[in-house]
């Protein structure tokens, strides 16, 4: 029987990936990538020329099957996603879901995910959080925000740069214009930034200023 490893990579910074998850990066014999060309950079960055096969959200579903059979064979391998841990918000729930169906082990390796350094510097409470992800787009979204405007506590949002503004007016609208929110960009990158204050000004801030890059969305639960 062989095992399923999920390795996080660098969210932005390439010196934040570890020891260990270079290893075995290195020793396995596939690594599923989101993006190829993305995951290629980085292995050619670090010299590993373990064979790499493009698993994503378009064709995990036809590939589950097929994976959980090598492992079964007792292949090792290796999840990665662009950036951060993957299955948060990346593909990798359903390949692991299977595997641990099937007996197939499954071990997670530490490391980079965008919204643990962003919940901790936003100075809101931490000590009990509940993480969103990606917010729906349409369908449900309205929902969804009524039910989040009774919750206590600490939420942590991921967005795009170009949904950025309607998702804060949308905070301002169903959790109060002083709800308190902080905006983490570029994690680990050059650019990095962190923008603290309420909906209100967040708005003003980023029209103002129009975003770009990766953001990181903190807000603080209802008092």
């Amino acid at each position: 029987m062989g095992k399923l490893i999920l390795v996080p990579t660098p969210i932005g910074n390439l010196e934040d990936i570890t020891l260990r998850a270079l290893k075995v990066l290195k020793e396995v014999d596939l690594v599923l990538a989101e993006d190829t060309r993305t995951s290629g950079k980085l292995l050619k960055h670090f010299e590993i020329e373990t064979p790499l096969q493009s698993h994503h959200m378009h064709n995990e579903h036809k590939q589950v099957e097929t994976l959980v059979q090598k492992l079964k064979g007792g292949a090792y391998i290796a999840l990665i996603s662009d950036a951060g841990t993957p299955a948060i918000s990346d593909p990798g729930f359903l390949l692991t879901r299977a595997c641990v169906q099937e007996g197939v082990e499954v071990e997670c390796l530490p490391g980079a995910t965008a919204f643990v350094p962003a919940l901790v510097n936003s100075g809101l409470p931490n000590d009990r959080f509940v993480f969103e992800g990606f917010l729906p787009v349409k369908k449900g979204r309205q929902t969804r925000l009524k039910l989040l405007a009774e919750e206590t506590r600490t939420m942590v949002f991921y967005e795009s740069p170009h949904k950025l503004l309607k998702t804060l007016t949308h905070f301002s609208e169903y959790f109060g214009e002083d709800r308190p929110v902080s905006v983490s960009r570029e994690l680990t990158k050059m650019y990095e930034e962190t923008v603290r204050g309420t909906s209100t000004e967040l708005i003003h801030h980023f029209t103002q200023k129009p975003p770009k890059g990766e953001f990181v969305i903190v807000v603080g639960g209802k008092k």
